[in-house]
């Protein structure tokens, strides 16, 4: 994507551009492999770093307030706040399809875990386990990648 071209003018770009040419520019602005998570993801993500990049980010101050308000949003609760600061985790409300044997599953990302068939789990490995019968490390299972590991 030319990078002298107006902000409206590249952002208006991103919505009909092929999913490859997505990655490859997630890869150009962010220097990492894309995340496994929807277009529409991409494309929010891909948006905001464009205007970041041309008008600067958040102030420090700024941050430093919606963190603060995160905190009152979830109490002081670790878990919740856990959730909250896990930025490899899908947004709540993202949902993830797998195709096995034949059939399609689909799981509702939410605010403290996820939901298949109607039901609430905690992790995606004992969905990935229900619906298998084996144990499965659920990132994988729905093709996403753990990062929780890395530095």
């Amino acid at each position: 994507m030319n990078g002298s071209a107006s902000i409206p003018a590249r952002l208006l770009a991103l919505r009909t551009m092929p999913t490859p040419a997505l990655k490859q520019h997630w890869r150009d602005l962010f220097e990492s492999e894309p995340p496994p998570f929807n277009r529409r993801y991409l494309e929010s993500r891909l948006a905001y770093r464009i205007q970041e990049l041309s008008l600067g980010g958040l102030k420090p101050g700024t941050v430093r307030r919606l963190e603060k308000l995160g905190e009152q949003l979830d109490g002081g609760d670790k878990k919740k706040r856990g959730i909250r600061l896990d930025r490899d985790r899908p947004i709540t409300g993202t949902r993830l399809i797998r195709e096995w044997q034949g059939v399609e599953h689909v799981v509702t990302v939410t605010a403290d875990g996820f939901e298949w068939q109607g039901r609430p789990y905690r992790s995606l490995s004992a969905i990935a386990r229900t619906i298998t019968g084996t144990r499965w490390n659920g990132w994988t299972f729905f093709g996403l990648k753990n990062h929780r590991g890395r530095a």
